[in-house]
């Protein structure tokens, strides 16, 4: 399934357009709801660079999940007893914005939050080059805005892109898919109502939800989430299907990345 990568410049940003990931052709609408097949994936938009402040940042909205990620340091670890000569420490701390989710919640971090924030440093952690910033920290700082679900595979993903802009030496970038297992037939990156669904009253058999996170240069998986209820070779055929997802996934994250450094890159000389 070959990746088509297309180009839309929108009205209010002429200078960086958009690209998306998709088997065929742009979607009409961000929704595939009744239209698409198995291995669809919903359109993506990626920037890098949006938050000045930050030492590096990244925006990624897959469908209609929305992503904003900063990144800070590295910087001294603010706890003497934490520090390591040899090796630096990675901070995660991710966040589902109360107007995220279809019901509103609270600004207080609560244990679905804590849970994801272990998941993205688990995932992050073998693809940071940690014994260059020896007694040091890094901040990686997500929020999520709308949850359309795939949540924590695409906060991976923009994690990653967010630390390669903020100038953080890695061993590859980190990226993430998930994939809904139901019965015989798996949907690839499903949105919030399709990663759900009648699953709210519990697994079935052979049913579930598996996140991958893979440093694809490598081709080296850093993390793995499965929940629900699979057999073997269905758990073994759905990583691989994760993981030729994040294959796909390659050439928008690099194309945002070129366009990033090109911005910051000094004039030529006349």
């Amino acid at each position: 399934m070959p990746v088509d990568t297309k180009r839309i410049r929108g009205p209010e940003e002429s200078q960086s357009p958009l690209l998306f990931l998709s088997p065929d052709k742009v979607p009409e609408a961000t929704s595939r709801k009744g239209v698409r097949g198995n291995g669809d994936v919903r359109p993506v938009f990626a920037r890098c660079g949006l938050i000045s402040q930050a030492k590096g940042s990244a925006y990624l909205e897959a469908g209609n999940t929305k992503i904003i990620c900063s990144v800070y340091g590295p910087k001294e670890i603010e706890r003497k007893d934490d520090t390591d000569m040899k090796t630096g420490r990675l901070v995660c701390d991710f966040r589902l914005a109360p107007f995220s989710c279809v019901k509103r919640g609270a600004w207080i971090q609560g244990s679905e939050e804590r849970d994801l924030t272990a998941a993205l440093l688990e995932s992050l952690q073998p693809g940071v080059c940690l014994h260059k910033y020896p007694r040091s920290q890094i901040e990686v700082n997500v929020m999520v805005l709308e949850n359309d679900g795939s949540v924590l595979a695409h906060a991976v993903t923009c994690a990653s892109m967010a630390l390669a802009d903020g100038g953080i030496e890695m061993y590859d970038v980190v990226l993430g898919c998930t994939l809904r297992q139901n019965g015989d037939s798996c949907l690839v990156d499903p949105s919030y109502t399709e990663e759900c669904g009648n699953w709210q009253a519990g697994y079935g058999e052979n049913q579930g939800c598996v996140t991958v996170s893979l440093l694809p240069n490598l081709n080296q998986v850093s993390g793995l989430n499965a929940e629900g209820e699979m057999r073997e070779e269905t758990l073994t055929d759905a990583v691989r299907t994760c993981m030729d997802g994040c294959h796909k996934l390659y050439p928008v994250v690099q194309q945002a990345l070129i366009r990033a450094v090109k911005r910051k890159a000094p004039p030529p000389e006349k």
